[in-house]
């Protein structure tokens, strides 16, 4: 039985522990994580960065399609901490995503159990830390869901997979990050791009100081690689590309798409990507692995490891290879615009297409959600949607609901901008249970934004 954190929650909680244990059939992983802070120096300079079971970035976490996955997780932080598993949809499980709306913060010096089931799902995801802008430091990692043995991949199967976390970096502490924004302040420019925790390689002696450390890939020539790539990051879309290699598409967050090469892939915000690349290059020298950022008026250093093929005759050198256009942000969209899904594909249960036409669809709630720069409502700065800053409960939403306490939210959450000033609230949307949601996002700010919908996949229409 899993330790429990004390808040207003605990008893439901530990009810809600037993009824996770009721999957049958099925295997079962454990993992035991220890969540710590840990010295490094990404950048050169040394400072404090959050690892699990002293590794930054955390484990990976390796499953099949409809495991069961149990986490032992012990918080040696300072500060409360919840894990969530971005992309994961939790079916009949959800109150084990780890977000205030589903569960009661982990105090330092405690452990809380995550028990979930991987249902019907596929893909290259990653969890990260969810509260206090602890994912600014580190904590993150990746989770791997694989086809069952049953359904083949819609590709040749990969000679290895290479799984790369690329993020923006800032050499402050997560805590003064924090303390900025609750300020108001701008969290500016990011003092580097890393790559799987580590720095840029020196190719640019002006740009990049001596002494850093960076991620090495040594590959096989005549292989292919299936490279999992996450934009862990707090704020920064990133452009990902490899020197003189294609990337071939072949899966996002889950689905498999229709397979197309690319030059270079714009990566946003908490977007994960799998790429099939063949090492079909004469190896002259090493190559290089590039995440730039985006939209971002930066002389500061790219993010950059090394592909080092095995007969590699020499470092790679000279100049890196071009993004696209900085100020072209149709770039981007008419990128994203060209992915297509590969509805023909096997993956973790039989595709639903047919069941539904996309054209004829009810459309049973609008939502009109608009994002603006932080405003001051009651002398602390906030960000709003739709006028309202989300205030979390001391009772998770999901348990909540589950156990009828009144209170802890209310269903008013508005369809449009109002005109009203702003305000700090527990408001929800209150959505048709299966209904079809049409959700249109309005940014009003200045920087790009990303959303992320737990427990769901979107269907862009537009």
């Amino acid at each position: 039985m899993p330790s429990i954190a004390p808040c207003s929650c605990t008893y439901v909680v530990l009810v809600l522990c037993l009824v996770t244990g009721s999957f049958a059939g099925d295997p079962y992983v454990f993992f035991d994580w220890t969540v710590s802070y840990l010295t490094a120096s990404p950048l050169g300079i040394k400072q404090q960065v959050i690892g699990i079971n002293r590794q930054f970035p955390g484990p990976i976490l390796n499953v099949t399609t409809n495991w069961n996955v149990v986490v032992n997780v012990k918080n040696d932080l300072d500060e409360p901490l919840l894990i969530t598993w971005n992309g994961v949809q939790h079916r009949k499980n959800s109150w084990q995503d780890g977000v205030l709306g589903t569960n009661c913060p982990i105090p330092a010096g405690w452990n809380w159990t995550y028990q979930f089931q991987v249902k019907d799902q596929i893909g290259s995801f990653f969890y990260f830390p969810s509260l206090n802008f602890q994912r600014s430091a580190g904590g993150y990692g990746g989770v791997i869901i694989n086809n069952r043995d049953v359904i083949p991949l819609p590709f040749a199967v990969p000679d290895a997979d290479v799984v790369l976390f690329i993020s923006d970096w800032y050499t402050k502490s997560h805590k003064k990050l924090r303390k900025d924004v609750e300020n108001g302040e701008d969290l500016g420019v990011p003092d580097g791009i890393l790559i799987n925790g580590f720095g840029p390689y020196r190719y640019d002696e002006a740009l990049v100081q001596g002494g850093i450390a960076y991620q090495i890939i040594n590959v096989e020539p005549g292989s292919t690689y299936r490279f999992r790539v996450h934009n862990v990051g707090i704020s920064t879309s990133l452009n990902f590309r490899i020197q003189n290699h294609n990337l071939l598409l072949v899966e996002t967050e889950g689905s498999y798409t229709v397979q197309q090469n690319y030059t270079n892939m714009d990566i946003h915000v908490g977007q994960s990507y799998s790429f099939l690349v063949t090492m079909d290059q004469t190896a002259s020298s090493d190559y290089y692995i590039v995440a730039s950022p985006r939209y971002v008026n930066s002389s500061k250093a790219s993010g950059v490891a090394i592909l080092h093929y095995a007969n590699s005759q020499g470092p790679a050198s000279g100049p890196l290879p071009d993004p696209p256009n900085e100020y072209d942000s149709f770039f981007s969209m008419n990128q994203a615009r060209s992915i297509r899904w590969n509805v023909s594909a096997g993956a973790a249960r039989p595709n639903p297409q047919g069941s539904f036409k996309y054209g004829q669809i009810t459309v049973t709630d609008v939502y009109v959600i608009v994002n603006r720069p932080a405003e001051l409502i009651d002398g602390k700065w906030c960000t709003t949607l739709n006028g309202i800053s989300y205030l979390p409960p001391s009772t998770p939403l999901k348990l909540a609901q589950q156990y009828n306490i009144p209170g802890v939210y209310k269903l008013d959450f508005p369809n449009a901008q109002m005109n009203r000033p702003p305000k700090v609230d527990t408001s929800l949307i209150n959505g048709t249970f299966k209904g079809f949601m049409e959700i249109i996002f309005q940014n009003n700010d200045t920087a790009v934004q990303s959303y992320h919908m737990d427990g769901y996949a979107f269907f862009v229409v537009g």
